[in-house]
């Protein structure tokens, strides 16, 4: 986050149609905010993800295999998701289905001369996983990408990549892709795809593997985040930061695969028109020092846009303010008796500190200073539900503080929040904090409900909604 002004094309309503009540999927009607603890209408669920051990084994050819684990369950994955779309396909698009049959394998680390070949390049160093449109085979490695996907994230995490790959073989056989389609609207119809499919898995109707709501779902999705654009001025950033990806996989989850068929340039370009792709200067990183300055810039600029007649006080001797009728929340509290916000601010600097090390690394820990004025921030939310004689203490309160922080979030991208502006990848570091401790989307104890995916479609509601979707879904 900078202070710096950003000239937006569009204001915060204008993309407030994504931000829809209820869904159909197969042809019933789901509503998915009538009770926080389901996730798209489906119950929020813990207990097993990952392979059935009672799933027979894939019997797919695969080129260059060579049996390890990695091997057996992208095999096993791309065998679940070619019988997803077969029954899906009908409903999605005319014409026939037409299964992906060349499936490719390799170790990037073999010499070059002992390399095989993707997609008519050799594979040595080659460290992804793809689908080749000029053969239609789909291929990974099997030895760096998805082994550490599956330590970091576990095998779900290498089901969804697979899936994606698969969208993207779905998108051109079609002919949903046209070749004067930006990368950046095939990768986000692909992760939609990815999404409608996982929506398949988690609603038990896969033969290979299963996928709990809450855990499990927030592990997909952390990788997802993970694997996303940082640098918004690399030519090479086409497939989406973690929001946007995030955005498009949940549209695939909630509304079903044929949803993805309306996502275009121009519905892409209507989601992000109101925020910040670019940095001003080359220099600009987006991060500002996390100071009790900025924390209060942060609380002047939430009450701007929320013009509470008795607004919180800020204190930073420590989150814990010794309230008498709510728990302390680290590293921010907030306290309705003596409508206090509590501040710890070393942890507050930690939480806004970017990690150190090499950014392109997997990480389910994505920091910045967005991350610790976002915390700010839904605890201010606290008291303007408070100030609604709203409970704090249920479900819909934590819901509720998400989507009035993105509400917050997008008015700062449209100068509507004082001098606080958005920079690109903040919301990222939402996304991020949204899927690890929760907090920011927690009721006044800092309860949170347990599904991820129920956190993030909260924020992204404000983001693209904004207040009124708030009012409209949690009030």
């Amino acid at each position: 986050m900078t202070r710096l002004p950003l000239a937006v094309a569009a204001a915060v309503a204008g993309a407030a149609l994504l931000a829809g009540c209820g869904s159909v999927i197969d042809g019933r009607p789901v509503s998915i905010y009538d009770n926080p603890f389901t996730v798209a209408g489906l119950p929020a669920t813990d207990g097993p993800s990952g392979p059935r051990p009672d799933a027979p084994p894939s019997t797919l050819a695969v080129r260059g295999a060579d049996g390890s684990a990695a091997d057996t369950l992208a095999t096993n994955a791309v065998d679940d998701i070619t019988a997803f779309w077969r029954s899906t396909y009908p409903h999605a698009f005319a014409g026939t289905f037409r299964p992906v049959t060349d499936l490719v394998s390799w170790d990037p680390d073999v010499a070059p001369a002992e390399s095989g070949t993707f997609c008519g390049d050799n594979t040595h160093g080659v460290i992804n996983a793809g689908y080749c449109t000029g053969d239609g085979s789909i291929g990974w490695d099997r030895t760096s990408l998805l082994p550490a996907l599956m330590d970091t994230f576990g095998p779900m995490s290498v089901v969804m990549v697979m899936a994606h790959e698969y969208g993207h073989a779905v998108q051109h056989d079609s002919g949903l892709a046209g070749d004067d389609d930006p990368t950046l609207v095939l990768e986000q119809q692909a992760d939609c795809f990815a999404g409608a499919y996982m929506r398949y898995v988690a609603a038990g109707d896969s033969a290979h593997f299963t996928l709990n709501t809450s855990d499990g779902l927030n592990s997909v999705m952390a990788a997802m985040v993970a694997v996303r654009d940082i640098d918004p001025s690399d030519p090479e950033s086409v497939h989406g930061s973690a929001f946007e990806r995030v955005t498009a996989f949940q549209m695939g989850f909630t509304d079903g695969a044929r949803a993805c068929t309306a996502i275009d340039e121009a519905e892409v370009e209507g989601r992000r028109a109101q925020l910040p792709q670019q940095f001003t200067t080359a220099a600009d990183t987006g991060e500002t020092p996390v100071t009790e300055q900025t924390v209060q810039m942060t609380v002047d600029s939430l009450q701007s846009l929320f013009a509470l007649t008795d607004p919180p006080r800020v204190e930073f001797a420590g989150a814990d303010t010794g309230c008498p009728d709510a728990h302390s929340t680290e590293p921010v509290s907030y306290c309705p008796a003596t409508n206090t916000i509590g501040v710890s601010m070393p942890d507050l600097v930690e939480r806004g500190t970017p990690h150190a090390g090499d950014p392109n690394d997997l990480s389910t820990d994505i920091r910045g200073d967005f991350g610790a004025y976002v915390l700010v921030a839904s605890r201010y939310t606290l008291a303007v539900q408070r100030a609604a004689g709203d409970s704090l203490t249920d479900p819909k309160t934590a819901l509720r503080a998400a989507c009035l922080s993105g509400a917050w979030t997008a008015a700062t991208a449209v100068g509507q929040a004082g001098r606080l502006s958005l920079s690109p990848g903040d919301l990222d570091e939402a996304a991020s904090g949204l899927l690890t401790d929760g907090l920011m989307a927690s009721d006044v104890d800092g309860v949170t409900v347990p599904s991820g995916f129920a956190r993030v479609d909260a924020f992204r509601s404000g983001v693209l909604g904004g207040r009124e979707a708030c009012a409209n879904r949690y009030g």
